[in-house]
């Protein structure tokens, strides 16, 4: 909506400016014939009201400057103050303004085209009346009665042609729309269908590495975690999209100490980058900004992907450069074979890959660079890739806003790499039979003492985390969950929420910035590292 304001905003300064040039040149040409001394009475009338529409002209184009944004009653100020000045001209100017008609034409049609059906029929009406008012002062007008009912009938018939083309276009946008809607719809149901089992085939995969198992079931255990990591990144990816599309993304700003992001993407895509052989590595950067977590972790997450992907056995840098103008850039280097020039300007184009002929396969569909420049936009953050073929890539997020204050240091999020879990007292509260058998037995492995519910239960003993599903079914969701065993217990049990949905809906619903949220299918190395450092953060 702000995007259209703003488009709308920039449609009518452009109008005003177009405006004063018009006029400008109108009024400069009837001047020049009153002052060269070959001007009657009523043509120094006219110069007189042309000069006036012009100095309104610019003292509109100064309020639309000094006022931004969309406003239908300035339009419809605006469009009274051209049609009745151009109405005068053409009655007390008498032939050599008939020309002036076609401004009027070009008024109607473009009011139409620029703000909808309403405004052709509103317009087409004034046309109409102004061609009555001129045909009713100007002799000339009414000596030639054929001129005039050409003007009355192309007055009707080309915004009639106009409004037919409107109507039909609008019908294909919105039958556009509607597909693209149905698209999203079934991207994300199916999406958050699948991953259910994907998350539970990795959480058995997890308790089936620590069985004792020989050289060869170990490395189809390592064959299947790495399919299934593939999977996961491009159901995330497609509910990415789907959730963009929707509309319903809406940034919530907070400050953010940027080396937690940093360190969390790159703690998350250690086993990746182990298995790529790539040496993963960031700058330490103690500053504070202004973004929304989730998203620009997001960016982020998708950005070190692509390196750990593209860039096999070489080292991916993270790190950040003040700006003077008070900003901050996060860049992320790679050293991996470069994107040739000619493509990179298309691989921000939804499912664009980079591909030639004979080239090995590579997972992914193309949607990773789309997301993160989408979530740019919303974010205000300037996304620049910088490719050199033979010597590696560079992508910048650069005009984050730095906080001057910084926030309080937060210890428990530092983890501690020989912290344990053994002992560590669980809720896990799961609606998918298969998802808590697997992921209660992965924690046990872990050491924690888990008591696996596939509901909300009734009553708890002392606990000192609670894991829980976003989706409980019956309409009870995990915040509910949450809040009914902080209620029973009697205090604020640290909490977990993994889930399937966009984050940011999550998140809202939780209205709680404090309580992790995982989206499945969830990698055991990241589901482990949270619940480090919520015990970390207990132990603080």
């Amino acid at each position: 909506m702000n995007r259209e304001r703003d488009e709308d905003s920039g449609n009518e300064k452009a109008q005003a400016f177009i405006r004063i040039v018009v006029m400008g040149c109108v009024d400069l040409y009837v001047l020049t014939r009153v002052f060269a001394g070959i001007a009657g009475p009523d043509l120094k009338i006219i110069a007189v009201l042309l000069t006036v529409h012009w100095l309104l002209a610019v003292a509109m184009y100064l309020w639309i400057s000094r006022h931004p944004g969309s406003s239908p009653r300035r339009r419809g100020l605006a469009f009274a103050l051209d049609i009745g000045g151009i109405t005068y001209t053409m009655a007390y100017g008498g032939a050599p303004f008939l020309p002036l008609y076609v401004i009027v034409l070009r008024m109607i049609v473009g009011n139409g085209l620029r703000f909808g059906l309403t405004a052709l029929k509103i317009s087409t009406v004034a046309g109409l009346v102004s061609i009555a008012v001129t045909t009713s002062v100007n002799a000339y007008w009414r000596d030639n009665p054929f001129l005039v009912l050409t003007f009355v009938l192309t007055t009707i018939l080309v915004p009639t042609y106009i409004y037919d083309l409107l109507k039909r276009l609008r019908g294909a946008y919105e039958r556009e729309q509607e597909a693209s809607l149905s698209k999203s719809r079934f991207l994300a149901q199916a999406s958050h269908d699948l991953r259910q089992p994907i998350h539970a085939i990795s959480l058995f995969t997890a308790c089936l590495r620590s069985a004792k198992l020989g050289a060869g079931e170990l490395q189809m255990v390592d064959n299947i975690e790495r399919s299934l990591q593939s999977v996961s990144r491009l159901f995330k990816s497609l509910l990415d999209i789907s959730t963009l599309d929707s509309g319903k993304v809406q940034p919530r700003l907070e400050p953010v100490e940027i080396n937690e992001i940093i360190d969390e993407v790159l703690r998350q895509n250690s086993q990746a980058a182990q298995i790529n052989g790539i040496e993963l590595r960031s700058v330490p950067c103690n500053v504070v900004v202004g973004t929304d977590r989730a998203l620009f972790t997001t960016m982020l997450q998708n950005i070190v992907n692509n390196a750990i992907k593209y860039a096999p056995g070489g080292a991916v840098l993270v790190a950040c450069r003040r700006r003077r103008n008070g900003r901050l850039a996060v860049q992320v280097y790679d050293r991996g074979p470069g994107i040739p020039v000619e493509h990179q300007a298309k691989v921000f184009e939804e499912f664009y890959q980079v591909r030639r002929r004979g080239d090995s396969d590579i997972e992914g569909v193309g949607l990773g660079l789309p997301i993160v420049q989408r979530l740019g936009r919303l974010l205000g953050v300037e996304v620049e890739l910088r490719s050199i073929p033979g010597r590696g890539t560079c992508v910048t997020f650069d005009n984050l806003p730095i906080i001057p204050e910084p926030v309080a240091a937060k210890a428990w999020h530092a983890l501690d790499p020989p912290a344990t879990l053994r002992g560590l007292r669980v809720l896990l509260v799961e609606d998918d039979e298969a998802v808590l058998i697997a992921t209660a037995s992965l924690l046990r492995r872990w050491g924690c003492q888990v008591r696996a519910e596939l509901a909300i239960p009734g009553a708890v003993a002392d606990l000192d985390l609670l894991i829980t599903d976003f989706d409980l079914g019956h309409g009870v969701t995990g915040t509910d969950c949450i809040a009914a065993i902080r209620t029973l217990s009697g205090r604020d049990v640290p909490a977990l929420v993994m889930t399937g949905h966009d984050q940011a809906c999550v998140r809202e619903d939780l209205g709680a910035p404090d309580i992790p949220i995982l989206s499945k299918p969830v990698r055991p190395a990241e589901l482990r590292s949270v619940i480090v450092s919520q015990r970390i953060r207990m132990r603080a």
